[in-house]
């Protein structure tokens, strides 16, 4: 027998998420700090290379290598990161809920306030 996914489900499910997305969160963010205490905290190189209104692309590329070397500071900006994405996944998340629920009208208020959060997030460095 098929059970049936109601709102009560729904809720437990996102709540869920929030939670693991925050738990990831500082659990990367005190990692990262740690990193840092035994690098003595010091600011990476490239990271002094960083000016108002440099490109995305290099903002990102930097903050790539620096994960990649495995540095305390880029640590800390993933778990950042992870904290800003956990609401925006809860929107999906909601999303795909509501469209198993068969309820439109939230799908579509969903859908604009995921749409709203991503143009921002995407047009943020245009300067």
């Amino acid at each position: 027998m098929k059970k049936n996914f109601t709102d009560v489900d729904l809720n437990r499910s996102v709540g869920n998420l929030l939670r693991m997305g925050v738990i990831l969160s500082v659990v990367i963010s005190i990692a990262g700090f740690i990193k840092l205490f035994l690098e003595g905290f010091k600011m990476p190189k490239n990271y002094t290379s960083l000016e108002v209104g440099s490109s995305s692309e290099k903002v990102w590329g930097q903050f790539w290598d620096s994960l990649c070397k495995g540095e305390g500071m880029a640590i800390i900006q993933l778990g950042i990161l992870v904290l800003i994405f956990t609401p925006l996944m809860r929107i999906v998340f909601a999303l795909i809920g509501y469209l198993k629920e068969k309820d439109y009208v939230y799908v579509v208020i969903s859908s604009i306030v995921l749409a709203i959060m991503a143009i921002s997030f995407f047009t943020g460095y245009a300067h």
